[in-house]
């Protein structure tokens, strides 16, 4: 993996826990200005934030290395050297430090569903949205032991997820999730995470259930894998959760 490949891992991580108003107050004001405007160059942006060309070129430096922004010349416009002008414009992971609704959005559609075409529905489009997770983790893990394949599985939400967290017990093993990235909607319709529970249960082929959740207040999602109960993977029926 080489840096560049790294620094951009990494700033998506970061930018989903940072928001644009955790950030100090120069970057802000520049992260803000390429929102509202879409790009600009050294130039306009220190016209409007009234900053000196070097100062702002500093603050794109670093906001460049933390994978925010974006450099594009525009080689049909030329300055008074003669040179075409370098815009600045944000990467997708610097438009998420900005507020989202997606959970507002997703909750809506959950609920929509079941409104219109009856609760059953929302079951089925569960059951697809599990079904599609386990046919495309399945067969890269199907040649794997049970540990190994746990042990990959720190990769479920999130590529070399550092809140991910694998232990082995007496009877199986125990995957531990401090950081849900489904966190609000998964607090307002908890059904959602079954998808993870049936998901888990098809790629092992074993019992899984979570024994701690955050609903519950516990801080943490603990998916209990019981190595020892097998289960028929080709006739497995999707199931929500228990509410207890």
């Amino acid at each position: 993996m080489n840096n560049q490949t790294q620094r951009t891992r990494s700033s998506h991580q970061e930018s989903v826990i940072l928001t644009i108003n955790q950030l100090p107050d120069s970057r802000r004001a520049i992260l803000s200005a390429l929102k509202q405007h879409g790009s600009a160059t050294i130039a306009q942006l220190a016209a409007i934030l009234q900053l000196t060309g070097e100062a702002v070129r500093q603050q794109l430096l670093q906001l460049q290395r933390d994978g925010w922004i974006e450099a594009r010349i525009d080689r049909t416009s030329a300055g008074r050297t003669g040179r075409p002008a370098t815009g600045y414009s944000l990467t997708a992971a610097g438009d998420h430090l900005f507020p989202k609704q997606y959970d507002a959005l997703t909750v809506a559609m959950i609920d929509a569903i079941s409104d219109e075409l009856g609760p059953d529905a929302a079951k089925r489009v569960l059951a697809r949205v599990a079904d599609d997770k386990a046919n495309v983790i399945g067969p890269l893990l199907r040649d794997m032991s049970l540990e190994e394949r746990i042990a990959a599985l720190k990769n479920w939400y999130l590529q070399d997820d550092p809140y991910m967290e694998t232990q082995k017990t007496e009877d199986g093993f125990r995957l531990i999730e401090r950081n849900c990235p489904f966190y609000n909607t998964a607090m307002r319709r908890p059904n959602l995470c079954s998808v993870s529970v049936n998901a888990l249960t098809r790629v092992l082929g074993v019992r899984v259930f979570r024994e701690e959740k955050f609903q519950d207040g516990d801080g943490r999602c603990v998916f209990r894998v019981m190595a020892n109960e097998p289960v028929d993977t080709e006739n497995f029926e999707f199931g929500l959760e228990s509410a207890e």
